[in-house]
């Protein structure tokens, strides 16, 4: 069989892009066989210089320029499309976007817990370890999903647990959830590309390699 070629990414930010540079970082070192033809944000961020140093096409769609859900929505894929992007990642993007039919299973969100708890409306960045700790669990993670029309309720690909310790606080807590993101996002790409990611409803299966 020929070699398929780089799976084609558009990347969506609306922050500092740290999970944009570790994809970046894990192409670099060979464990991404990806290409980035362009990164979306929804504001300006620290992580469109990123997106621009690693030498991007990196686009700024206000969320305020345009009435309504729905506007911005087609403004944002209409771009993805001319880009000829295979997969979205969403990289802590804010901004609600609706999913058109053909990007259904084609995009990527990671959320800073364990789904189902601790998500939905209002919960991301520090406010999920905030609450984590509030309540006192003994185990938090992230979790990588294919995003649709509600907030973190598509189809669970992978997650990862680490533990919560007596003395974190949200932020101690945040950077060993990242650490756990590292590695969970680029595996679940990995699995997309290699196309062995099988969905039933709500649940995913992982295609074992044929031997």
């Amino acid at each position: 069989m020929p070699p398929r070629p780089p799976l084609k990414i558009g990347v969506l930010i609306s922050g500092g892009g740290t999970t944009l540079v570790n994809l970046l970082r894990c192409r670099e070192a060979g464990q991404l066989d990806v290409e980035f033809p362009l990164v979306l944000a929804d504001r300006d961020c620290t992580g469109i210089a990123r997106a621009m140093q690693a030498g991007l096409t990196c686009e700024v769609l206000p969320r305020r320029s345009f009435a309504d859900t729905s506007e911005f929505s087609e403004a944002v894929f209409d771009r993805l499309r001319t880009a000829r992007v295979e997969l979205v990642a969403m990289a802590g993007f804010l901004a609600r976007v609706d999913i058109p039919p053909e990007f259904t299973h084609r995009v990527m969100n990671i959320h800073p817990s364990l789904i189902p708890a601790f998500c939905g409306h209002g919960m991301f960045g520090r406010h999920v370890h905030e609450a984590v700790l509030s309540r006192g669990c003994k185990l938090s993670g992230c979790t990588v999903h294919f995003a649709d029309n509600e907030f973190d309720h598509g189809p669970i690909i992978l997650q990862r647990a680490v533990p919560v310790l007596d003395d974190d606080d949200a932020d101690v807590l945040a950077a060993r959830v990242f650490e756990a993101e590292c590695g969970a996002y680029p595996e679940a790409i990995r699995q997309f590309a290699a196309g062995r990611i099988s969905i039933d409803g709500r649940r995913t299966m992982i295609v074992p390699e044929p031997s």
